[in-house]
């Protein structure tokens, strides 16, 4: 079976790392749960939306992201038994490609580059199950799509859903 792994609130918990820059920079007492349902640029004044856009261009944003708890451990299981990809839109933000890299070296040193898919659109891939927190990537998959809950995808309800790593290993292990 061949498994792809969006990074970004799927691996990498870029989400609360918007939340934390907002509230350090403006002083603000942003939460997540503040945001159910929206983007968080969506959650605070118009004239702060633009800097949150513009956290993803800063250098060191995606080399600084946390870890999604148990996707480590859960993925090297899955890696054991099946033929994981990490596939992330990479392009999208040119100085990610490199931190994105590294930040999979240093947390994720068993899934080799050879198996890291640094894309744009994801419907150029073909296997047989998606993991991902955007529904316009799962949309064109035509494999098993997997939703991995993000505040912003709580009320999509097209997709089998996982909350979390955990119910990632009961799906699949």
């Amino acid at each position: 079976m061949t498994i792809f792994v969006d990074m970004d609130e799927v691996m990498a918990d870029a989400y609360n790392a918007h939340i934390e820059i907002y509230n350090q920079e403006y002083n603000a007492q942003l939460t997540k749960e503040d945001c159910n349902g929206r983007e968080v640029w969506q959650c605070v004044p118009e004239a702060h939306q633009q800097s949150i856009k513009d956290h993803t261009h800063r250098v060191g944003f995606f080399r600084d992201l946390k870890v999604i708890p148990n996707s480590q451990e859960v993925l090297r299981e899955l890696n054991q038994k099946y033929e994981v990809y990490v596939a992330s839109a990479a392009m999208e933000f040119p100085n990610s490609l490199r931190e994105k890299s590294d930040w999979l070296d240093l947390y994720f040193p068993f899934i080799p580059w050879q198996k890291r898919i640094l894309c744009g659109h994801k419907y150029i891939l073909k296997g047989d199950v998606l993991i991902d927190d955007r529904s316009r990537n799962l949309h064109t998959f035509e494999g098993r799509s997997i939703i991995f809950t993000s505040p912003h995808n709580v009320h999509t309800t097209d997709f089998e859903r996982a909350e979390n790593w955990l119910e990632i290993a009961e799906k699949l292990l």
